[in-house]
């Protein structure tokens, strides 16, 4: 935590007195913490008290006064980073959520670039409300860190989840994040994403429903841990925003095969996420295939190059090497009779049975099979967050050296 730059941002709860407290621990981290408070916020704990303890003036209004100067919500976002939202009540979560910027809180969120982190604050019932548990979701789907509510006495006199973590966890949250982010630094790792399209002619193609996301989800958290990534991305219509991640786009599997090929032997880490397409057509029509006259279209399809597979007779000493698994059936069968036939380390599994999993979601799910049969379920969440976990699992759990 030490030199890091975090905005505090409080908002008007009763558990805003614990914002002293986490100031003060921030502060005594070693952390800068600049302060921004909601109006209904400094209702419950004064401004003061939270610029004596960060040692800076607290922001809460867009303009510091009637001489034209004002607060920068851009600078401020650039400035940090980390930002913490604690206490963060239902009605600002609603505003982030939707991108309602009507304070200087929820318009220097929307102005950062750095990792947010939430910490929701309120009543049993506005917490289990199927409003504020859809905003918490669509929170998670944009990368924000859910800092989960602890179960207790609330102040309406009510007992259930809803009351704010403790300061002394809320920093213990955030300390573990930075101390993660540098895990891979001086590593590379390479990482393929997205479908492939195979060419039936000029304007058609054989190809799967794969978004790319869970590919850019992995890459992004290898690059926020410090690794310089490759990412071999398929036809897919997503940016990335690390600048250490050098993106290779490729169409066919054999262009996926070549440049998987070419760059894994200067890899330490490789997660084959791409969802190639398994077969081709054996010759692709030069000109577009005409329907008239046509009752019947039979294409003769070859195998595509297996990728994994030859990255597994490739790997050496040191290498980690892992994949993907998509299944309808017979799901832990087929992804172990995968990890061992393509001389994986890991492989995550996930299934298309599952709810809100897979291809088209900014969800997932999956179950991490190691070499050994070991099995760790990560829960439904946004693949960001299923990125980190897997990348979390993998440093923790995988014993060849990366």
């Amino acid at each position: 935590m030490t030199d890091k730059k975090i905005i505090l941002g409080i908002t008007g709860s009763i558990a805003a007195y614990k914002a002293a407290f986490l100031t003060r621990l921030l502060v005594s981290k070693g952390a800068e913490v600049q302060v921004v408070m909601t109006p209904a916020g400094k209702e419950f704990i004064t401004p003061l008290t939270l610029a004596t303890l960060s040692r800076k003036p607290v922001v809460s209004e867009f303009f510091s006064g009637r001489d034209g100067s004002w607060n920068s919500h851009v600078a401020l976002g650039l400035w940090a980073d980390a930002m913490l939202i604690a206490p963060a009540t239902a009605s600002t979560i609603g505003k982030m959520a939707n991108g309602i910027a009507d304070n200087m809180l929820v318009t220097t969120y929307l102005s950062c670039k750095a990792p947010v982190f939430v910490a929701p604050a309120m009543d049993l019932d506005m917490f289990a409300h199927p409003a504020t548990q859809q905003n918490i979701d669509r929170l998670r789907t944009f990368g924000n860190h859910i800092i989960e509510p602890a179960t207790g006495e609330l102040a309406s006199g009510l007992e259930g989840k809803g009351r704010m973590a403790e300061p002394i966890d809320i920093v213990s949250v955030l300390n573990n994040f930075f101390t993660s982010r540098g895990a891979l630094r001086g590593k590379k790792a390479l990482i393929t994403a997205g479908p492939t399209y195979e060419k039936i002619d000029p304007v058609r193609f054989i190809g799967n429903y794969s978004s790319g996301k869970m590919g850019f989800a992995l890459a992004e958290a290898c690059a926020a841990r410090g690794a310089d990534v490759t990412l071999i991305a398929g036809p897919v219509a997503i940016e990335t925003h690390n600048s250490a991640i050098r993106r290779i786009n490729v169409e066919s599997a054999d262009e996926m095969y070549n440049a998987a090929v070419e760059h894994f032997a200067d890899t330490d880490i490789a997660v084959m996420c791409a969802a190639v397409a398994d077969f081709k057509p054996a010759e692709a029509s030069a000109m577009k295939i005409k329907r008239e006259n046509r009752e019947e279209l039979t294409l003769n399809l070859v195998s595509n190059k297996d990728i994994a597979a030859k990255l597994g007779q490739m790997k050496k000493p040191g290498q980690l090497l892992a994949g993907f698994a998509l299944e309808t059936e017979h799901d832990t069968e087929s992804a172990i009779a995968k990890l061992k036939r393509k001389n994986l380390d890991f492989i995550a599994l996930n299934s298309l049975n599952d709810k809100g999993a897979c291809f088209g979601f900014d969800t997932n799910r999956v179950t991490v099979i190691d070499k050994a049969g070991e099995q760790y379920d990560i829960a439904l969440n946004s693949k960001t967050k299923i990125a980190d976990e897997i990348i979390d699992y993998m440093l923790k759990t995988i014993t060849v050296k990366v």
